[in-house]
């Protein structure tokens, strides 16, 4: 038994769900990272309270820096490297720089930054009026490019460790466990950071999440170098060289010319980039969006009194936690993965029109968000194992980073254009216009899913419907 452990490390259902566990966690780290702040968000609206001095563009335009990088080319780039130079050297450096990047946030939301020769630098050499902001924009940026690349890294190895096995049960699982740590960012923000009507906020309050996050930060980077000790030997046990490709399979710059023409894949991009949006840009701003729909009573959970809004906002990622690994299992089985991209793009739809028109009642802002928290389950649980049907192994890191960059241009100027809108318009007004905007991106990406159902039927070959297991 322990021979055959050690000649089959992928063939171990023990091996593989350990190194899924190693992949998952810098990403729960990373989940937890970007979404601090989301529960809280209607702080924003009142900087004179915070000694940080933020208003909700600046929150916005700090949310956009998450995507800067990877827009502007770093991401495509990330990707070429990553199937040319392999998982482990790749996603070593770009685990590293998301652990950069969330340092010099989690420094310029720091009592310790004010007045330091770094912040009067940015005020006065390179001229920003909040260098806080400044500075955690610089930081975001690096760490939403090394998020964003260690994605990459880790969907392309789940790829490698399960093909042929449980692979969108093992996505969906990562998927999960990622957004366990929005779970758990939503329910700490208003235990640390005061979101009370009239509250001061002291820098030191604002900087508690971001420290958190920076010690999570750390676990996922030492459980990385676990799974690259099992990559290593799982490698050199199939013979197929340093990073588990032949010669020929190595990235070539024609390949992206191949990627990029392939309408399938073109399809699934724009469904990603709408569909993402009108889910991940109203996290950032949940908050501010609920509040003055349903309300703001205050309910006592653990001993803190949490606004229902935070409430109906925790519900998203618990939905995520337990219906993504379930419907991930059943695409496993059943396959029909285009169906449910566009069964998942209506129900999203159907979530942002009950939080945008329906009576200011609670129990439908509870309903809105079950409902966004279904629809984010399905959809990568269809989408991501998807890919590996009509993109070669070797090339996945270039896909899965084409992919990532059409969806960060999205997500760089959505929160922009919404914290905007809720800066210049009226409270209630502002939040219809928002939801209006993410009701249109939904709209886009039910069209686009209901013409790429219709591809996938009329091209069979592809087993974009067929079940994983023993694809």
């Amino acid at each position: 038994m322990i021979q055959k452990l050690q000649t089959n490390l992928r063939k171990s259902k023990a091996v593989r769900w350990t190194v899924l566990l190693c992949l998952a966690l810098p990403m729960f780290a990373s989940y937890f990272f970007d979404d601090m702040f989301s529960m809280v968000s209607q702080i924003f609206n009142n900087p004179e309270l915070l000694e940080l001095g933020w208003d909700s563009e600046d929150y916005g335009f700090y949310g956009g820096a998450y995507s800067s990088l990877c827009v502007f080319g770093g991401l495509i780039i990330c990707g070429m490297l990553l199937d040319k130079w392999g998982v482990r050297f790749t996603g070593t450096l770009f685990v590293t720089l998301m652990a950069v990047g969330s340092v010099i946030v989690t420094y310029s939301l720091s009592p310790a930054f004010q007045g330091s020769i770094l912040a009067d630098f940015v005020k006065d050499r390179l001229g920003f009026e909040k260098p806080s902001l400044a500075t955690a924009y610089a930081g975001c940026a690096l760490f939403g490019l090394g998020s964003e690349i260690a994605g990459v890294a880790v969907t392309k190895s789940i790829a490698k460790w399960f093909k042929g096995r449980e692979m969108a049960l093992a996505m969906g699982l990562q998927l999960a466990l990622a957004r366990l740590g929005t779970a758990i960012a939503l329910l700490l923000a208003p235990m640390i950071i005061s979101a009370k009507q009239g509250a001061n906020i002291p820098l030191s309050e604002s900087n508690n999440m971001s420290e958190i996050g920076l010690y999570l930060m750390i676990v996922g980077f030492i459980t990385w170098f676990v799974f690259i000790s099992f990559d290593k030997k799982s490698d050199r046990q199939t013979a197929a060289g340093l990073n588990g490709e032949n010669d020929e399979d190595r990235f070539k710059f024609s390949d992206i010319g191949r990627i990029l023409t392939n309408r399938h894949f073109i399809m699934i991009s724009l469904l990603c980039v709408f569909f993402y949006c009108c889910v991940n840009s109203f996290k950032r701003f949940a908050a501010a969006i609920l509040e003055p729909r349903f309300g703001e009573v205050a309910v006592s959970l653990f001993g803190v009194e949490f606004q229902t809004s935070s409430i109906m906002m925790i519900l998203l990622p618990i939905f995520t936690i337990v219906f993504t690994p379930l419907f991930g299992s059943t695409m496993d089985r059943k396959g029909k993965a285009s169906k449910w991209l566009m069964v998942g793009s209506v129900v999203v739809l159907l979530a942002h029109l009950i939080i945008a028109f329906a009576p200011p009642i609670q129990v439908f802002g509870f309903v809105g968000l079950s409902l966004l928290g279904v629809g984010y389950s399905l959809v990568p649980a269809a989408m991501w194992p998807a890919v590996t049907k009509i993109i070669p192994e070797s090339k996945l890191g270039t896909a899965y980073s084409l992919i990532f960059w059409i969806q960060n241009i999205g997500l760089m100027l959505v929160p922009i254009i919404i914290g905007k809108i809720l800066k210049t318009m009226e409270s209630l007004t502002g939040v219809i216009f928002a939801e209006l905007v993410f009701i249109a991106l939904a709209g886009v990406a039910i069209v686009i899913s209901f013409v790429l159902k219709k591809s996938s039927q009329a091209h069979p070959e592809l087993k974009l419907d067929e079940p994983n297991i023993g694809s």
